[in-house]
């Protein structure tokens, strides 16, 4: 039997790992250890953290610890948008006036430039390519999202933004059915898997200590528990995002929320000339129910989207196997927006969780007087978020004296914990069914009103 009879890998943690290889495990921790700083997980915040601490103080003593490998959650699995978006910036609006929140869009349009900066620096081949992000209207209702959206964005002080009609819109990718789109500079395109294994080698580099296929157990005041043994240190910092739950007294922090991609077999010429994408802007769309995707540096397509959204009690998956269901409603969105590969075969398929707090905003913490901190709830805009994060936790723990990242309004925000089982599973669940068919009336009706549903889920998300 041929490989496109068997159907796409299902799992096997990501494609990016297909692609660029499993790494070989660090050693675990082998007893009590003393340090001037934990941190707990060893993603992009996690690593971003020890690497700017260590460059802010080479002699500090730092310990990374990761349950699995430095890049097993959603730094090895996300659809590799490294853009300016962040979690929570209109409500930050709201609490700390307009100005405060254009200084965090700043800093995370800036953030862009930095990561890709320090990767050029590093000496880290991420197959970085910097052509923007372009979020595409597919009806009139999304049309009228995309404008108030656009609008939305330059009075943040994205000058730089860029609206396109329709055939504006094709000139630069031809997505069927695109009535506009809206294209901001501050984004690129990055391998996730080769961002984070080359981060993970530069903080060795500086004399971080990574402990991988270390499962911490417990976090408290200057102690980070494993099975096995204590890290004593003046900071703990918990680096964790969708596998906090998994923590204790942490199950109801931030909510393990599901999300799917599936990869093509590389495309041809002919297939890449009909859909044209030549400038690899990573590309989004204005449902409520929306999609990522990015042109690969090997000429694939990756393409992700929610599926399941959420797995009762909190749950994280297995090594990335996602439903056959969501495979296929992923395929359908590939054709519908590309109907030239109606025929192109999907080679793999996996999912990851990311952290939602339940007002949707992403949050950056230190307690001096308990040493904890913590990063996180980025909620699917992390690849660059987790940068800005790490260095505002640099300040935090390295001086008491205000800085432009420690005034950054979403610093110290505090946040009710979610519900208890049964009513987070009830309520996301009914949230995600809710968003698709409000997407399935805005198409059939054509009409230029958001539905009314949509308005209903996103009051009930808390998102407003």
């Amino acid at each position: 039997m041929d490989s496109s009879a068997r159907g796409p890998v299902n799992g096997g943690i990501s494609f990016w790992y297909a692609h660029d290889g499993l790494p070989d495990r660090r050693p675990p921790l082998s007893g009590d250890a003393d340090a001037d700083v934990v941190i707990v997980g060893g993603g992009y915040s996690g690593l971003w953290t020890a690497y700017y601490l260590k460059k802010a103080d080479p002699a500090l003593r730092v310990t990374v610890l990761e349950r699995s490998f430095c890049g097993y959650g959603a730094s090895g699995r996300n659809g590799g948008w490294l853009y300016n978006g962040i979690a929570g910036r209109d409500r930050y609006a709201k609490l700390h006036g307009h100005e405060a929140a254009v200084r965090l869009q700043r800093a995370m349009n800036a953030t862009v430039d930095e990561v890709i900066a320090v990767a050029a620096a590093e000496g880290i081949d991420a197959d970085l390519h910097r052509g923007g992000v372009l979020e595409v209207a597919r009806t009139p209702a999304q049309l009228a999202r995309l404008k108030s959206f656009h609008a939305h964005e330059l009075s943040y002080g994205e000058d730089d933004r860029e609206l396109y009609d329709a055939t504006e819109t094709a000139a630069r990718i031809r997505v069927a059915d695109a009535v506009g789109s809206s294209w901001t500079p501050h984004g690129a395109r990055v391998h996730p898997v080769k961002l984070v294994k080359g981060l993970a080698a530069a903080v060795e580099k500086l004399g971080v200590t990574i402990h991988e296929s270390t499962p911490v157990t417990e976090i408290r005041p200057r102690h980070a528990v494993t099975p096995y043994g204590t890290v004593r240190a003046p900071y703990v910092l918990r680096c964790t995002e969708g596998f906090t739950a998994g923590l204790k007294g942490q199950r109801r922090t931030w909510l393990p929320m599901n999300s799917s991609m599936i990869v093509t077999e590389p495309l041809t010429d002919d297939q890449w000339a009909a859909i044209g994408w030549e400038d690899r802007a990573t590309l989004g769309d204005m449902a409520h129910a929306y999609m990522y995707a990015q042109r690969t540096a090997d000429g694939r397509i990756a393409l992700g989207g929610r599926g399941v959204p959420y797995r009762f009690g909190s749950r994280t998956d297995n090594d990335g196997r996602t439903q056959p269901g969501t495979i296929e409603a992923l395929r359908d969105i590939l054709t519908a927006f590309f109907p030239a590969l109606a025929g192109v075969r999907v080679e793999h398929a996996w999912s990851g969780v990311l952290g939602v707090p339940r007002d949707w905003c992403a949050t950056v913490t230190v307690d001096r007087a308990s040493g904890l901190g913590w990063a996180g709830g980025y909620v699917g805009s992390g690849v660059a978020t987790a940068n800005l994060a790490a260095r505002t936790l640099r300040d935090l723990v390295l001086t008491e004296t205000p800085t432009d990242l420690t005034t950054l309004p979403w610093v110290a925000h505090k946040v009710r914990r979610w519900e208890p089982e049964p009513l987070r599973w009830l309520a996301v669940h009914t949230l995600y069914a809710t968003y698709r068919t409000a997407d399935h009336r805005e198409e059939s009706l054509r009409t230029t009103r958001t539905s009314r549903l949509a308005q209903a889920a996103n009051r009930l998300a808390g998102r407003h």
